[in-house]
């Protein structure tokens, strides 16, 4: 597994920025890209630091509006009525995940833009930094429930987990997107979930929806370049990382994430 420092394992320093993550960017988790910069050396609150003011910026709302109306999802049937309840959510279960998707959107859409920001520039140090005002304070939003450990969930759960993790280009060598963790408590919706969203997770139409939101976040994070500060110890290990998941990880889960937050509306 890509190496990562779990909240609930979080040292208090660790543990402090995490909360500021979550109260600037008004996501109720931290997302993996977050986790796996905690386990490098310096690599968190350089990062962090770097990205706050435009995460919390005045122009990160209309920014994460125009990259989720550009991801090019196709089209997906909506499910029967009777989908839901057959998957084993009640009227409590389709809130609790209406309320997770909504926040795997915001989350995965302000990472894109503000770390596609980042990498382009380390790419080109010498480009001027943008001015960000303060946006408004992103509303306060009740925790998610911890991930769970892949170890502990049954061995059919597990093996649908990572064949969903093996559709994706970037998410080889451990990497098991949070997402798909989150679902756990729903195996009816993970079993599920390829044959919901079949016309997404055909390889074409998941790498045209890639590009797309690859070619939008690089857009507006191009008027969004951050300040950086001296560069860490563990900077050579994190820009592999950076790259691939502003380039393949992240951008492929966004149309995901979409897809199933649209169904979820019609539910």
């Amino acid at each position: 597994m890509l190496a990562e420092v779990r909240p609930e394992d979080a040292p208090p320093e660790i543990a402090a920025i995490y909360a500021d993550i979550r109260a600037v960017s008004g996501v109720p988790m931290v997302n993996l890209i977050w986790r796996h910069f905690a386990a490098l050396p310096g690599v968190l609150d350089w990062a962090w630091t770097a990205v706050r003011p435009l995460v919390g910026s005045d122009k990160m709302a209309a920014a994460r509006a125009r990259v989720t109306a550009a991801v090019a999802v196709p089209a997906i049937a909506p499910l029967a009525p009777t989908a839901w309840a057959a998957a084993g959510l009640d009227e409590t279960g389709l809130c609790a995940l209406r309320t997770m998707m909504t926040a795997y959107v915001r989350g995965n859409v302000t990472n894109i833009i503000a770390l596609t920001a980042l990498r382009l520039r380390l790419d080109a140090p010498d480009r001027p930094a943008a001015q960000f005002a303060p946006g408004p304070v992103a509303p306060a939003a009740q925790l998610l429930p911890p991930l769970p450990h892949i170890e502990a969930l049954p061995d059919d759960l597990v093996a649908t987990i990572r064949a969903l993790a093996a559709s994706h280009d970037g998410a080889g060598g451990g990497v098991i997107p949070s997402l798909y963790l989150a679902l756990a408590p729903w195996p009816g919706v993970v079993n599920a979930l390829a044959r919901w969203l079949g016309p997404l997770y055909a390889l074409d139409a998941m790498r045209t929806a890639r590009a797309s939101t690859v070619r939008v976040a690089e857009q507006e994070a191009a008027a969004m370049l951050p300040s950086i500060g001296q560069a860490p110890a563990g900077l050579a290990a994190m820009r592999p990382t950076l790259d691939r998941f502003t380039r393949l990880v992240i951008p492929d889960l966004i149309p995901v994430c979409i897809a199933l937050s649209g169904l979820l509306s019609l539910g």
